[in-house]
């Protein structure tokens, strides 16, 4: 797992349970953007092999899935690695922050010959689910168009400083 911090964070907290829960899966190896920080989190963590960049962690032989669990902005750089190393990858989310990134990683996946995946865990959401159970069913007739309003950690009149780069068009993805 690449982006497991010894101070918790998002793949500390989700991905990292979520793939101890599956058979199948055993969490060997993890990488953070510092051998230091790396040593720390594999020892909170139980994790036996710490490294200080993808690169390294994707290159192990004892590594055979490569999950990324970054800030969207670093997804390019983590994800190339892996591909890079012939390793199988799933993607916490988008590959790249915008579609000519995407685009290259997903033709260089492809001319490789590497399985990849991409998690978009909104679509499992509970409330999610049930608006497609009810489309589906024919609940609410034929949908024409939609509007969503949301609110999350990037949106008001404050952002934490390290959600400052979900404000930043260049290095963050828009979706439409």
């Amino acid at each position: 797992m690449v982006g497991v911090g010894a101070s918790g964070g998002w793949a500390a907290a989700s991905h990292l349970p979520a793939l101890r829960a599956l058979d199948g899966f055993d969490i060997r190896a993890l990488s953070t953007s510092n051998a230091n920080s790396a040593r720390r989190a594999g020892e909170r963590y139980g994790v036996p092999l710490a490294f200080g960049s993808a690169k390294e962690l994707a290159e192990s032989p004892d590594v055979d899935l490569v999950v990324v669990s970054v800030k969207a902005p670093d997804h390019y750089a983590n994800v190339m690695a892996a591909l890079n190393a012939g390793k199988m990858l799933l993607s916490e989310w988008l590959l790249g922050k915008n579609a000519a990134e995407t685009k290259e990683l997903a033709e260089t996946a492809q001319a490789k010959g590497i399985r990849t995946f991409v998690g978009l865990q909104a679509r499992t959401a509970p409330q999610v689910q049930y608006l497609r159970d009810l489309m589906a069913d024919g609940y609410v007739g034929d949908v024409l168009s939609t509007t969503l309003v949301g609110s999350g950690l990037a949106y008001g009149g404050t952002v934490d400083r390290s959600n400052l780069y979900l404000l930043d068009s260049a290095t963050t993805a828009r979706h439409c």
